[in-house]
């Protein structure tokens, strides 16, 4: 069932689909992200309670959906790895860990904005806020457990587990607002039989959701092939295609 994946288990592989996959990741992004953004910021109708503040949603909820998918796809990329003991499978979780912590970021930083107005106040340690903190926590931990090996695969198995573990913080944070008491508002559009929201509000939400997901797959393909490239530097493929890049770019200095 699974035969199709092993290929990507050797480096070579894995680098040559990141080629393929990044321009269809890098101008879906983009097109995504312009409809959405521009047509949810200048074009949508305001919110009959909060008027244009409302707006950040199309920041806010798409960076903070985003960070738990991207912490779902690190901790899927470390279960490959210690399954299968897959290198790339590690080189793939490291990679994502930062994207994640950034959207994380985004999502706390504009929660906090869209809060002020709202609830009078920056940060309040609600269920939802403190969870989403808490996801922060976890990128920077995994993070910081694998540059803080010398052995990069034993790296990736310690920090391939700490993901794993943060896991379960994932629908602690989905749930947070039907468990506990909490200022932040319910779900939205996860409400699929019914979103709570205008479907003119809606589309270009969705669309910048899709946006953000490119757009972490873009990065997070960057930073795979820099991964690879930098662990394999003694491959030959590796030594070739670098001696190849630096033929070219001669070339274009002579023109």
């Amino acid at each position: 069932m699974w035969s199709w994946l092993h290929p990507y288990a050797k480096t070579e592989r894995a680098y040559a689909l990141c080629n393929t996959l990044l321009p269809w990741f890098v101008w879906g992004a983009l097109l995504t992200l312009i409809v959405g953004t521009v047509w949810g910021l200048m074009f949508a109708p305001s919110d009959y309670q909060q008027g244009d503040s409302f707006r950040i949603i199309y920041i806010h909820v798409p960076s903070a959906l985003m960070s738990m998918g991207a912490y779902l796809a690190m901790a899927i990329a470390a279960f490959v790895g210690l399954v299968w003991q897959w290198r790339t499978a590690f080189m793939t979780m490291i990679a994502i860990a930062p994207v994640g912590a950034v959207m994380t970021f985004i999502s706390l930083f504009t929660g906090a904005a869209w809060g002020k107005p709202m609830w009078g106040t920056w940060w309040v340690w609600d269920a939802r806020l403190t969870s989403q903190l808490i996801l922060l926590f976890l990128y920077l931990g995994v993070i910081a457990l694998y540059k803080s090996f010398d052995d990069k695969q034993q790296a990736g198995k310690a920090s391939g587990v700490m993901a794993l573990v943060g896991v379960i913080n994932l629908p602690i944070i989905h749930y947070s607002v039907e468990w506990w008491n909490t200022l932040h508002q319910g779900a939205t559009i996860t409400k699929f039989a019914k979103p709570s929201i205008a479907p003119e509000m809606l589309w270009p939400l969705l669309i910048n959701l899709v946006g953000f997901a490119l757009f972490i797959a873009a990065v997070s393909a960057v930073r795979l092939k820099n991964e690879i490239l930098r662990r394999e530097l003694h491959r030959p493929w590796v030594i070739k295609l670098l001696s190849e890049s630096q033929q070219q770019g001669d070339n274009h200095r002579a023109v």
